[in-house]
């Protein structure tokens, strides 16, 4: 029985952060081609905890156009990326896994911060 879309259903996601690995293409046993990244974001609000909180985030870019960008992209650098949450099922070591990434339908990187910039706060 498919589920029928509630009117106001939205699975929307940005993540801005930076990316601490840039994976390379990989084609799938179907023929799909999928270009899997990673995000981490800073959580906010934890400035003071002597850990840092963050969460590393995988990003599946599944178009041309985000592998694309995906694959200009270097570990370090700070992203915008757009997409919706999605949940993968796949087989490993004998039983069905599943994990949660995020869908990019858009992906872009952001100019660098001067040191200047990063240290002060924003104005406003």
């Amino acid at each position: 029985m498919a589920a029928e879309k509630d009117e106001g259903d939205e699975n929307a996601v940005r993540l801005v952060g930076r990316l601490t690995g840039a994976g390379e293409p990989v084609t799938l046993p179907s023929g799909d081609v999928v270009h899997t990244v990673r995000v981490t974001v800073s959580r906010p609000g934890r400035r003071a905890s002597p850990r840092a909180a963050v969460d590393a985030i995988d990003v599946a870019c599944w178009s041309a156009a985000t592998r694309r960008v995906a694959g200009r992209l270097a570990v370090g650098d700070r992203v915008v990326v757009d997409g919706a949450l999605r949940r993968r099922f796949f087989r490993a070591g004998g039983g069905a896994v599943s994990r949660y990434e995020v869908e990019a339908t858009r992906v872009r990187r952001l100019p660098a911060l001067t040191r200047a910039r990063a240290a002060s706060p924003p104005s406003g």
